[in-house]
């Protein structure tokens, strides 16, 4: 079966994180939920309470065919702030994984380093052309670009979710799921 891991962070961005959640289970992902601290609970950027499936000191050995990172603040400067999730993020890439970040989570991949000479969609004015001048902006809503797929934010989540189905499962698949949700 296929496996995502989604970290969820203190103040992460819900819309984002709950709809990576659902569209991904309806493709029949295993989806993988792990907050940064020792509590499964946390507190989303809006003020909703999410519960994590686990912790991420409990699966930070584990395998996983994509990482994705929510967006929202203060919930990226918190996944960037832990060195765990750049370790896990290089270690997966560097293992021909997916990896996947949407709203300003992208900046934690540039921190990363794997953004270096890539096409890349976040949200505007999170990292500036100037001060990342190796990276390839786009205003397109999902960007993927060899195994690292990237989104601009809240309003983008579904299709970012329907593109990382496409890329771990196949088109009729994501066809499928998005028949489901009724988006046309």
């Amino acid at each position: 079966m296929t496996t995502v891991l989604i970290p969820l962070a203190e103040g992460c961005e819900e819309l984002e994180a709950v709809t990576l959640i659902d569209v991904l289970r309806r493709a029949e992902i295993q989806v993988v939920t792990a907050s940064l601290s020792e509590h499964q609970q946390i507190t989303a950027s809006r003020g909703v309470r999410l519960v994590a499936d686990t912790t991420l000191a409990q699966v930070i050995d584990d395998e996983f065919d994509m990482l994705v990172l929510p967006g929202g603040q203060p919930g990226t400067n918190n996944l960037d702030a832990d060195p765990r999730i750049h370790v896990l993020v290089k270690r997966l890439y560097q293992g021909g994984n997916w990896i996947g970040a949407i709203c300003a989570a992208p900046m934690v991949l540039a921190h990363a380093g794997l953004l270096d000479g890539r096409k890349v969609s976040c949200y505007p004015g999170v990292l500036e052309p100037k001060e990342w001048p190796e990276l390839q902006f786009s205003n397109d809503a999902v960007v993927c670009d060899n195994k690292v797929i990237t989104s601009r934010g809240p309003g983008t989540a579904m299709a970012f979710a329907l593109m990382i189905i496409e890329k771990l499962m196949d088109e009729t698949t994501r066809s499928k799921v998005e028949a489901g949700l009724v988006i046309r």
